[in-house]
């Protein structure tokens, strides 16, 4: 189970740190993930980790702004996110898969495991 926190309302230019929890699975064990859907769009690759937390992926979007951390000991995954813009608005979800290839993690489909999401709304 994944219970994702920390969304809120935020001005643009403003930073908000969201937190995914999760519990029932070897969290060591599994790539991490973050997407976003907007309203009437499509659910997109926001960030990922992998499984020791060594390597970390980006949307183009988000390079040089968020920043995705893992905490194996606290079974926990965290986006940080800076410089947040008005199109950065949506349901952010966190995600985690045991057995994903590296050639398939920007893809929602590919994960078997999402927690509930969180609001992110930004303001011009």
């Amino acid at each position: 189970q994944l219970q994702a926190s920390g969304g809120g309302l935020v001005q643009a230019g403003g930073s908000l740190k969201l937190s995914c929890a999760a519990s029932g699975l070897t969290f060591s064990r599994y790539v991490m993930a973050w997407f976003r859907q907007a309203p009437g769009e499509e659910r997109e690759f926001v960030a990922a980790i992998a499984r020791r937390g060594g390597t970390t992926w980006y949307e183009d979007s988000a390079k040089g702004r968020f920043t995705i951390s893992k905490d194996n000991a606290k079974n926990t995954v965290y986006l940080q996110m800076n410089s947040l813009k008005p199109g950065d608005t949506a349901v952010y979800y966190c995600a985690a898969d045991g057995g994903i290839i590296m050639s398939s993690l920007r893809y929602a489909s590919a994960y078997d495991y999402w927690g509930q999401g969180t609001q992110v709304t930004v303001s011009s």
